[in-house]
């Protein structure tokens, strides 16, 4: 026993460490998620080239989802650099960081209160809470768990600042604030929590004594602790302005038109309590929870009321429930940003918010519930055997609720499920069908998606891609000109619409969408792409050379401009050129054909005619079907005095293509040929 005593924090760390693993090890199986995962780690340039100077200087230069976060994304891209975008390992991070943040709040709390059993429980809850799910089990969330971890050194740093101030020791709390930050800006609210642990457990201040007639003292004493947050403070202020402006330039921040101030308030009062009972009963979670956008002057008078007494009651007993005075109060102040009086995003509500204010309610908890249990003899034993339960029952929930993470499909079918007009996963849940290849499910699910927002530009745009796919070109055009009347400068949709039009043959309109996707985005290299395609059928070729080019400043691997540009080159008579870009296509993408016929017609125009016919012959490999090589192979045989298989080859490529004119006359040639040699 007195070994185990010895080395009891060794033993529950082992425990902590045990238990999260086996929640959330499974993890490293998971897939990326349709939501947010691609913008932040598999289809981020800067991310997926790792540690680069370019990439770098970009974290810290722009904004994301209204968000400067340039720690965040260098700790994607040291993921990236060491190894790759493999989902598991991103996942892991994750995991290994809410680790880190699990100990270091056991640690911190130990410290400034003393108790380690009630810390051992608080680290507990929040290392196996289904409501955290969310922040460790999505890749997209690292800010939350990385911003935790800054957050919680902050306070460890603070505390050591309060037993042994210095100016090393306060530059180390500003340092490790700013980072947080710099992970996400949520942490703006952590100077209000330095106040709130100097009343408890620092003890630096006597709250009651702050407002009577005879306590000046604790009055100026309360005054000297404020005024050293003003350092903190102004740097979340700055935090807060910067966020505030990115978001507004994102078209985030949504309007007091679009979202009136009651609505506004009643989502939030009526959110706090939600966010409360999820507390204790975790269940039906979901990764978005749509907003209402409906005022209910009961709910919020109920939810005002409810909260405002809590808090005047937790503030008149404050100095005998010290604890729960700071629970309370840090719960509702950290999660001030992200309840909705500022609205940004169309969530009510969402579970990751509440990975750093959970932790005041369970300091409440865990200190509130042995005092109302008083002097009782099984005390040490019921609370043992209740808090053994309690953690269970939340690391079987969090288990199962980690399940979900699996990947995309898995995710948003379970949202849908216990969401009602879901718009955005409607459409989210879509995406991920229409990856799949169930473009009829896909459809099905944008319509739905449309039914509850007939406005949702993007659903119309992805909309327009699936019906183009099934050949509905004409449907997919009229969705495009949705997307574009809610959007105007939704570059995407101005170039998918090009190319709907110009498979109608409506070549001109086609490139009018082109450079108005240009002028948005004048770096879009899909756009110079297609432009020079739609340029070169207006034997425009010099320009869409010039397109072309400019697409592969933009994107070097682009094989689709590289193929377009060789052929536009070998018009010129340029052939010596083509081929060279031709060559590259291959050496990026081995299996794509057109680049092989094409790269055969340049070598068959240079007289060699074994190299054009190797080259044909593994675009037929790739794509049997492939009427062109076909037909070029014909002509390639011939060349070779081969006249019956090149009789083959042009029939195939007029029974894969009935009407292809080009085949019909070389079959005719050929067959004409045949009959002079017999």
């Amino acid at each position: 026993m007195s070994f185990l005593y010895q080395h009891r924090t060794v033993l529950i760390c082992l425990v902590l460490v045990v238990a999260t693993l086996a929640v959330y090890w499974q993890v490293r199986n998971h897939d990326f998620v349709d939501l947010d995962d691609s913008m932040y780690v598999f289809e981020n340039r800067h991310v997926q080239e790792g540690f680069t100077g370019d990439g770098v200087s970009w974290a810290f230069t722009n904004t994301v989802s209204g968000m400067w976060i340039p720690l965040t994304w260098l700790s994607f891209m040291a993921g990236s650099h060491f190894y790759g975008i493999s989902p598991g390992w991103h996942h892991l991070t994750n995991v290994f960081i809410h680790l880190a943040n699990v100990l270091l709040l056991l640690f911190l709390l130990r410290r400034m209160t003393g108790d380690f059993w009630r810390s051992v429980f608080v680290a507990a809850l929040f290392a196996l809470h289904p409501m955290h799910v969310e922040s460790v089990a999505w890749i997209s969330e690292r800010k939350d768990v990385l911003s935790a971890l800054f957050f919680f050194l902050t306070v460890w740093w603070y505390s050591s600042y309060v037993e042994r101030p210095s100016l090393r020791g306060y530059l180390l709390v500003l340092l490790f604030f700013l980072l947080g930050l710099m992970a996400k800006p949520m942490l703006v609210t952590l100077p209000f929590v330095l106040i709130l642990l100097d009343y408890w457990p620092l003890d630096r201040f006597k709250l009651d004594q702050v407002f009577t007639r005879h306590g000046k003292g604790e009055r100026l004493r309360f005054l000297q602790l404020v005024l050293e947050k003003i350092p903190l403070c102004v740097i979340a202020a700055a935090a807060s302005a910067v966020t505030f402006a990115a978001h507004q330039k994102a078209g985030g921040i949504y309007t007091l038109e679009a979202l009136p101030i009651d609505v506004r308030m009643t989502n939030a009062f009526v959110s706090y309590l939600k966010y409360i009972g999820m507390l204790f009963y975790p269940a039906k979670l979901a990764v978005l929870y749509p907003h209402p956008n409906s005022a209910s002057c009961l709910k919020s008078v109920v939810a005002f009321l409810f909260l405002g007494g809590t808090s005047w009651l937790l503030f008149r007993n404050a100095r005998k429930y010290p604890y729960l005075f700071v629970g309370w109060f840090w719960y509702l102040g950290v999660l001030v940003p992200v309840i909705g009086f500022v609205h940004a995003g169309s969530q009510a509500m969402a579970d990751r918010f509440v990975y750093i204010p959970f932790v005041g309610l369970y300091v409440a908890i865990a200190w509130g519930v042995p005092q109302l249990m008083g002097s009782w003899t099984h005390r040490k034993l019921s609370l043992t055997i209740l808090s053994t339960i309690c953690v269970s029952i939340l690391m079987a929930a969090s288990w199962n609720q980690v399940r979900y993470w699996q990947n995309s499909l898995k995710l948003f079918g379970h949202t849908l499920r216990h969401t009602s007009n879901n718009w955005l996963i409607n459409g989210s849940l879509a995406n991920a069908l229409g990856k799949e290849g169930r473009t009829d499910e896909a459809i099905a699910y944008y319509f739905e998606a449309l039914r509850i927002k007939p406005n949702y530009w993007d659903a119309h745009y992805n909309l327009g891609n699936a019906l183009d796919k099934k050949g509905r070109t004409d449907e997919a055009i009229k969705h495009y000109l949705e997307a574009l009347q809610a959007k105007p400068d939704y570059e995407k949709a101005h170039n998918n619409l090009g190319v709907a039009l110009d498979k109608k043959g409506r070549t001109d309109e086609a490139i009018k969408h082109y450079l108005e996707a240009l002028r948005i985005k004048p770096d879009h290299e899909e756009a110079h792409n297609n432009l020079g395609i739609a340029l070169d059928k207006k034997g425009r070729t010099d320009e869409a050379i010039g397109h072309y080019l400019e697409a592969l400043r933009t994107r070097p691997d682009y094989v689709y401009a590289l193929n377009n540009l060789g052929s536009a080159l070998d018009k010129k008579g340029r052939t010596d050129e083509a081929i060279k870009y031709y060559l590259e296509a291959l050496r990026i993408k081995p299996d794509y054909e057109k680049a092989h016929n094409n790269l055969g017609n340049a070598l068959r125009e240079k007289g060699r005619i074994d190299d054009a016919i190797k080259h044909y012959l593994e675009a037929l490999r790739i794509k049997p079907d492939y009427e062109k090589a076909h037909n070029n192979l014909g002509i390639a045989l011939i060349h070779q005095g081969n006249v019956q298989k090149a009789l083959y080859h042009f029939r195939e490529a007029i029974r894969i293509k009935a009407d292809y004119a080009d085949a019909r006359h070389n079959l005719a040639r050929a067959e004409m040929l045949q009959k002079q040699r017999q």
